[in-house]
C-alpha cells in the first residue's frame, strides 16, 4: 500500500459526513504513520533469519480525541491493522501471531498527544492465524483444509450474488501457504483487482468474486 496510499485512505475518513463534526486537533493519519515507524523500529532478526515486527498496537489518546474519533472508531481500527498487515508484506517483515489493534483514551493525555505501545505475541495454540475476512466483517479461520466459495448454502462463505456462481472458488492450502483457485465461474474471480484462474495469496490480498470481496490475513 505504501505510506502515500496509507494517508490517502485514512484522510478520506473524515472526509464527508466526518469531517462537519470532526474538529479533533489529532488526525488519523497521524496514528497510521506512528504504527508505520513503530514496525521499523522494533523490527528483529530471529534465528531463521526472519525479520520480525510486533503484531499487538495498543493506541491511547486524550479523551476528547478519543471522544472525535467515535464514530470512525471500527473503521479507523482495520485501517491500521490493513495498514500494518500489508507494510509488513511490501517490507518482507513477519508476524508471531494476528494482528491487532486497540484504541483507549487516558485522562493524563492532553488534546493532541497520544501514545503507543506494542507488543510481540503468539498466537494462541490451536487458534488460527490465517483468516479470510469478508465485507460484512465475519472472520473465516483456515484450519488445513479448503475453503469454498459461492452461492450455494453448504459453501463455507456464502455469497447471496447472481454473479456469483454455485461453487465459485475455493481457497487451499499449499505447502506453508494459501491459494485461490476459480472453479470455473462464470464471471470470473480477481486478486487485487486482477482475474485469476490460480494465485498464491499474501497478507492483505483481496479476493473478489460478484459484488463481494473477501480480505486474506496472514500472521
Amino acid at each position: 500500500m505504501g505510506l502515500q496510499g496509507l494517508e490517502r485512505r485514512l484522510e478520506r475518513m473524515v472526509e464527508g459526513v466526518f469531517a462537519r463534526a470532526f474538529r479533533s486537533s489529532l488526525r488519523p493519519i497521524e496514528l497510521g504513520r506512528r504504527l508505520i515507524r513503530e514496525l521499523d523500529d522494533r523490527r528483529t532478526v530471529d534465528v531463521k533469519g526472519k525479520v520480525i515486527v510486533p503484531n499487538q498496537f495498543a493506541f491511547t489518546l486524550s479523551p476528547g480525541d478519543a471522544e472525535q474519533f467515535a464514530d470512525i472508531h471500527e473503521a479507523l481500527i482495520r485501517e491500521l491493522g490493513d495498514a500494518a498487515r500489508e507494510y509488513a508484506r511490501d517490507e518482507g517483515y513477519s508476524f508471531m501471531g494476528p494482528v491487532s489493534v486497540v484504541i483507549e483514551a487516558d485522562s493524563a493525555l492532553k488534546v493532541g498527544r497520544f501514545q503507543l505501545v506494542s507488543r510481540l505475541q503468539e498466537g494462541p495454540a490451536g487458534q488460527p492465524t490465517n483468516v479470510l475476512v469478508t465485507d460484512t466483517g465475519e472472520r473465516i479461520g483456515l484450519m488445513g483444509r479448503a475453503v469454498v466459495i459461492g452461492r450455494l448454502p453448504d459453501c463455507d462463505i456464502t455469497v447471496n450474488d447472481p454473479n456469483v456462481s454455485r461453487r465459485h472458488a475455493e481457497v487451499r492450502p499449499v505447502g506453508s501457504g494459501w491459494i485461490v483457485v476459480d472453479l470455473g465461474s462464470t464471471n470470473g474471480t480477481r486478486v487485487n483487482g486482477v482475474t485469476v484462474r490460480e494465485q498464491a495469496l499474501r497478507a492483505g490480498d483481496e479476493i473478489t468474486v460478484g459484488s463481494s470481496r473477501i480480505r486474506y490475513e496472514a500472521s
